[in-house]
């Protein structure tokens, strides 16, 4: 048998001794219909981070609800045991009051409006206050689709408004403003709203137009109004932990795909928005526009008390507004 040299020996226990670096896997959370505008989102950032990391890292996406309401994902991303999450940011008004105006009706002009608010120092400051506070860095956000209105009974005025059993989500100014608008809210899970609709649990319900497509709310409730009450958004976020763990190079690919993803987003909802309206009115939905200006004004109106009641730093809405 022949023995091996000190060089072959010294070179066999150097490889035994080396580390063996293992793939880090991250999980993204979402909670999103299965091929809405924001599902899509984040696959496409799930296939940027998986074919330009070098395995490195890989992203594992759990699509819709399997890790449950996006609250629940959110807090899962606190606490470490998902990653990643991909969602609309209002949901951070949760824990960081000022995104509540992100959910305040008519606050945003058009997607240019929300995107010059997004590259603003008073929303660097509220992202800031996130990851400090929570533990939570937004990679990438962009402005998205409008969010319009589905009803089972037609809705051509504010008057028809009242007292309208409607699904809202979990979020104070959301139900604050449809209470100013003089509906009911009511709260359930979006993957419940299709049959909520459909039974009578409630009568309407609100959402951005790709998504709620997605989610066949037109065929649960065939009167869909433009409202264009909100500009949506998109985002995705990690736990900051989690970032800080990762080398550099890894951490710019995760900026870098984010910043596409959304981006991506953003042009795509553009796109859809009138031809995913279009395939409403194929498919049997009433699609009609409505009388925005006593609503809106019904809106501001409630600035005011939101402020008083803390719902936002006092002067955010009229800062937005100067942009």
């Amino acid at each position: 048998m022949k023995l091996p040299t000190r060089l072959s020996l010294v070179a066999t226990l150097f490889a035994v001794a080396l580390p063996v670096h293992a793939q880090t896997t991250l999980t993204l959370g979402g909670s999103d219909a299965l091929g809405s505008i924001l599902d899509r989102q984040n696959l496409r950032f799930t296939a940027c981070v998986n074919d330009k990391a070098g395995g490195k890292v890989r992203v594992n996406f759990i699509q819709g609800e399997q890790l449950g309401n996006d609250v629940q994902v959110i807090e899962q991303m606190m606490q470490g045991s998902v990653q990643l999450y991909g969602d609309v940011l209002d949901w951070y008004a949760n824990w960081v009051k000022d995104y509540a105006i992100l959910a305040w009706g008519f606050t945003f002009r058009d997607a240019d409006h929300m995107q010059k608010f997004l590259d603003s120092a008073t929303y660097q400051a509220m992202a800031e206050r996130l990851r400090k506070e929570q533990g939570l860095r937004i990679l990438a956000a962009a402005p998205t689709q409008p969010r319009i209105l589905f009803s089972k009974k037609p809705v051509g005025s504010l008057t028809d408004l009242a007292g309208l059993k409607m699904r809202v989500p979990e979020i104070k100014t959301y139900l604050t403003l449809w209470e100013t608008l003089g509906t009911r809210p009511s709260r359930l899970a979006w993957g419940e709203i299709y049959l909520g609709l459909k039974t009578g649990v409630v009568e309407a319900a609100e959402g951005p137009i790709s998504s709620a497509y997605s989610a066949k709310f037109h065929e649960a409730a065939t009167n869909v109004i433009r409202t264009d009450h909100l500009m949506s958004s998109a985002h995705i976020t990690m736990n900051d932990k989690a970032f800080a763990a990762l080398p550099a190079d890894v951490q710019k690919l995760l900026i870098d795909c984010a910043s596409d993803a959304v981006q991506n987003t953003r042009r795509s909802a553009q796109q859809e928005t009138e031809e995913v309206v279009r395939k409403m009115a194929a498919e049997g939905a009433k699609v009609t526009s409505i009388d925005k200006a006593p609503i809106q004004q019904r809106a501001r109106e409630g600035v005011a008390k939101m402020e008083k009641d803390g719902a936002w730093t006092p002067g955010l809405w009229e800062q937005i507004q100067k942009l």
